[in-house]
């Protein structure tokens, strides 16, 4: 069989950059899965994307599928001959459906089947279709129409290359005609570039000023952007999204570097560095300090002759950026923060639930209660709390939304409020993704876990519970933050204790009886999910939430012992008879309570053993950390093996029936202190 590389090649008008490379992995996929299901095989393919183009190279593609043999099922045997052994019309319809007599019809078997030979097809023959489909499923959220076509797709489409081997795939796929005419840079070279192979793809795009492949490009820019950076003496901030971004805007990537007034540096350098990536797509230069310069880099799509003008441009393009950035700066630093409080009190949180201040009065005394748990400043909290959502009604945060908390901090420092109080007006809302840094101060530390507190009691305090994945309040995300800052700071806080003081700060506002139960379910439903991500399994959560701690920081530390204890050769044996020694005491038929164990009625010597064994166990059990309690536990494997092969625990005597579930009992509560292991896997 005869195997050629293919290429395919979409020519559009500029397609969505933050979209771009999300849609040429779909492409490439989409067409790997078709040639898959299709018998093609293959050795890879790889995607190419740039601002006007989508493409996917396939390597050593086999031109012809294989010829295969189809077996057919059909109805049951039963029921395609009668008593007499005629055929019914069950029978002789699958016969007919597959256009041959009964007498070709496989009757050995429980059904009737038909298996014929089928021929495989040419590649070219079943390659547009694959492609189409591929194109059809591309992830386009809202998909466009063009002049008087039909024809619906993200952009309008301008040109189509199709190649198997040095031939051209006949086809016409959305509107276009495929050949092996392609378009080069829209200004450096606007005529067509011809494709002489698919191999040749890259190379012959690259002598018409585009660098098709996405990788190669985003590189380039890279390399480049840093070496600019350190020849400015600086550090370039490039985030990945950005990078990706600004890889789809260009072709022909020439980085410059450009540069701004410093009288802007007065600026909180985060609003400077927010309207330069978001607005303009630049990338900001930070000095050995982390302090930003007044120099940042800007992506050119074309090798100018004359790359003054291009900087110029972009110079005068961001001057009126950071002078609204710098005007409202200024404007907010005239009146006070804590005075912005006057207008979110006509700022709805949430209908049922008050106002942005009534939220900032419930926030600031369950932080201050917060606090003196955990060794904090209660005032400074209270104040914290606060003024926590004053820099919402500031004209800063009002044009970059995603500088609330930061500005906070810098007006609050403008007012001379302490610093930890400052600070907290930023901690507030971390940790804001997974992997995000926790808030450093008490004071942070305790307006992050009430905010976060007061907005999950409120919203499940009115019935408004997440659904499959609709959260339109965020309440998982701030669950799971409330987890990681009790956790990751080692906070000893009780969340039935955390839950009945923020439920009272509401009054009468909540609606839902039974809002503290629901929230510490709702807690523990998130255990699952991110202890997963720390490598502890499912079936160690459960262990642990079978014995229902309150304090997240307990929880942790129960789940680590329970993984340690996991890991020991004993912990099968144990995980198994403590899920047997359950079973023997929930049947039991009397719901009176057990008598205190009799040493006097130990009869065997197994029994006599184990009673030993336990009660050396809780003597250490009074004393050390949750893991060597559990591993000392591990000790117990052979007295209780022994115990289950030679004890009968339903013996006629009742005396001695109780005495040793009473022994039994013991047993359990050593590891209930701590967690079920009967749940382990």
């Amino acid at each position: 069989m005869n195997h050629l590389d293919f290429l395919v090649e979409l020519g559009t008008e500029e397609l969505p950059p933050k979209a771009l490379k999300t849609l040429a992995e779909s492409f490439r996929d989409g067409i790997v899965k078709g040639l898959d299901a299709a018998g093609l095989s293959h050795t890879g393919a790889q995607f190419f994307a740039a601002p006007r183009r989508l493409a996917v190279r396939v390597k050593s593609l086999a031109t012809r599928q294989p010829d295969r043999t189809v077996a057919i099922d059909g109805p049951p045997k039963k029921a395609a001959f009668d008593a007499s052994g005629n055929p019914t019309p069950a029978a002789l319809g699958f016969a007919k459906k597959n256009g041959v007599e009964l007498s070709d019809i496989d009757t050995s078997g429980e059904r009737l089947r038909y298996v014929k030979e089928v021929k495989g097809s040419d590649a070219k023959q079943l390659l547009p279709a694959i492609v189409s489909s591929s194109l059809d499923q591309l992830p386009i959220p809202k998909r466009m129409r063009w002049g008087a076509s039909r024809v619906e797709f993200v952009r309008p489409t301008q040109w189509l290359v199709m190649l198997l081997g040095d031939e051209v795939v006949d086809c016409e796929i959305l509107a276009q005609k495929a050949g092996r005419e392609s378009r080069g840079h829209r200004f450096h070279h606007p005529e067509s570039v011809r494709i002489s192979s698919p191999a040749a793809y890259p190379e012959d795009l690259r002598a018409g000023w585009v660098i098709a492949d996405f990788s190669e490009r985003r590189a380039q820019i890279l390399q480049k952007v840093n070496e600019l950076a350190n020849a400015e003496n600086g550090r370039a901030i490039v985030p990945e999204a950005l990078l990706d971004e600004v890889t789809a805007l260009v072709e022909w990537p020439v980085p410059l570097v450009c540069s701004f007034e410093e009288r802007f540096l007065a600026v909180p350098q985060e609003a400077l560095i927010s309207t330069m990536q978001d607005n303009q797509k630049y990338f900001c230069l930070l000095d050995a300090k982390g302090k930003l310069k007044n120099r940042f880099i800007t992506v050119a799509n074309i090798e100018s002759s004359a790359p003054q003008h291009i900087v110029a441009g972009n110079e005068k393009v961001v001057r009126p950026r950071l002078t609204d950035a710098e005007f409202f700066f200024n404007q907010d630093k005239k009146s006070k923060l804590e005075n912005r409080n006057e207008r979110l009190k006509t700022v709805v949180f949430q209908a049922e639930l008050g106002t942005q201040f009534e939220k900032a009065e419930r926030t600031s005394k369950l932080a201050g209660f917060i606090a003196q748990q955990i060794g904090g400043d209660i005032k400074n909290a209270e104040r914290a709390g606060l003024l926590c959502k004053c820099d919402l009604a500031t004209e800063m945060v009002g044009e970059f939304p995603e500088l609330q908390g930061i500005m906070g901090t810098y007006y609050a420092r403008h007012d001379g409020e302490h610093d930890e109080v400052a600070l907290a007006l930023n901690e507030q809302y971390q940790p804001r993704f997974s992997g995000d840094v926790l808030p450093q101060t008490k004071t942070g530390q305790a307006v992050a876990i009430a905010d976060k507190i007061d907005s999950l009691v409120g919203i499940l305090g009115i019935g408004k519970h997440p659904t499959g994945d609709r959260d339109p309040f965020g309440l998982r995300r701030a669950a799971l933050g409330v987890l990681r800052i009790i956790v990751g700071r080692e906070l000893d806080l009780d969340l039935v204790q955390l839950a009945q003081h923020a439920s009272a700060l509401f009054g009468t506002k909540l609606t839902n009886p039974n809002v503290e139960a629901d929230f510490l379910s709702f807690m523990n439903g998130r255990y699952q999910a991110w202890f997963q991500e720390e490598g502890i399994s499912v079936d160690i959560v459960k262990a642990v939430q079978a014995v229902n701690p309150t304090r997240p920081l307990d929880f942790w530390r129960r789940a680590e012992a329970v993984r340690t204890f996991k890991a020991q050769p004993e912990s099968a044996a144990l995980a198994a008879a403590n899920k047997r020694v359950g079973n023997i005491l929930a049947k039991r038929e009397s719901k009176d309570p057990l008598p205190s164990l009799n040493p006097a009625l130990l009869q065997q010597g197994e029994e006599q053993a184990l009673a030993q064994a336990v009660s050396t166990a809780q003597l250490s059990a009074v004393s050390g950390d949750y893991e060597s309690r559990l591993l000392a536990l591990a000790a117990l494997k052979e007295p209780v093996d022994a115990f289950f092969d030679k004890v009968m625990v339903n013996v006629d005597d009742v005396a001695v029936r109780n005495n040793r579930l009473a022994l039994l009992a013991q047993l359990q509560q050593l590891f209930l202190a701590i967690a079920d292991i009967g749940e382990l896997q």
